[in-house]
């Protein structure tokens, strides 16, 4: 893959644990990065994601923090300076996703999506703007901020938020720190459900498959390697976005 260099860089991936942190946190060791695995309760899972990574010749660090709490997200990125020396590259990855509907939702379930899907990560953009001054920055986002999704009302309300906190950084943190986002469709079923998921609702999608992890971690080591691409959000869903108003 063409494109800046990676190897040598250091990396923090929320949610690198498990889904599509995982794949991501493997693909940029596969690159040559060092990867710092942030997760909130699955522990061994991300020192299982460790020991993968360290396969790779690359350096591996797992750190806790709940993104529920500022006191611990707010500080995130200087510990990861103490621990791992340096960061080049932030992706904001981990994401709550309970259900809620118009007739339902309320504020608090409102606050509570927009604490950790998007709050959260714009803290961790502006201390990697603050502390480490230059760099690459990709925020994980959702397909349907082209159209609805009223089954998580508040979850894609935080979405809509987090799109527009991409573009405005990008723009704020200029020219020194790149800020991207990558909006997946459908890669993998939501908690509770199984593959049948996904074979009932392909059919949704202009490709009529659907992706996997790996297809958003190509996209994310695409953008983290490109020296000229700010303020984007590539779709990476089989086309599906392009059906979203409706």
């Amino acid at each position: 893959m063409s494109g800046e260099s990676v190897r040598g860089k250091t990396a923090l991936i929320t949610g690198a644990g498990r889904r599509v942190g995982r794949a991501t946190a493997l693909a940029l060791a596969r690159e040559g990065a060092n990867i710092i695995v942030h997760y909130g309760r699955s522990e061994e899972e991300a020192r299982q994601v460790c020991r993968e990574i360290e396969q790779h010749s690359v350096k591996a660090w797992g750190l806790q923090a709940d993104l529920e709490k500022p006191e611990e997200y707010e500080t995130l990125i200087k510990r990861v300076l103490e621990l791992a020396g340096s960061i080049e590259i932030l992706v904001n990855n981990a994401s709550i996703f309970p259900p809620s509907e118009l007739g339902d939702v309320s504020f608090d379930d409102v606050v509570a999506n927009l604490q950790v899907n998007a709050w959260a990560p714009f803290v961790l953009t502006r201390e990697f703007a603050r502390q480490v001054g230059k760099g690459r920055i990709v925020n994980l986002i959702d397909s349907r901020i082209q159209g609805y999704d009223f089954a998580h009302v508040a979850y894609i309300l935080s979405k809509h938020l987090l799109a527009l906190l991409t573009r405005m950084t990008a723009l704020e943190f200029a020219p020194d720190i790149t800020v991207n986002g990558v909006a997946p469709g459908l890669i993998l079923p939501p908690p509770g459900e199984d593959e049948s998921y996904l074979e009932r609702l392909k059919g949704t999608v202009p490709l009529k498959c659907h992706g996997e992890p790996e297809d958003i971690a190509e996209a994310v080591v695409f953008l983290v390697k490109s020296n000229f691409i700010t303020g984007q959000i590539i779709y990476v869903d089989g086309g599906r976005h392009l059906k979203e108003s409706t």
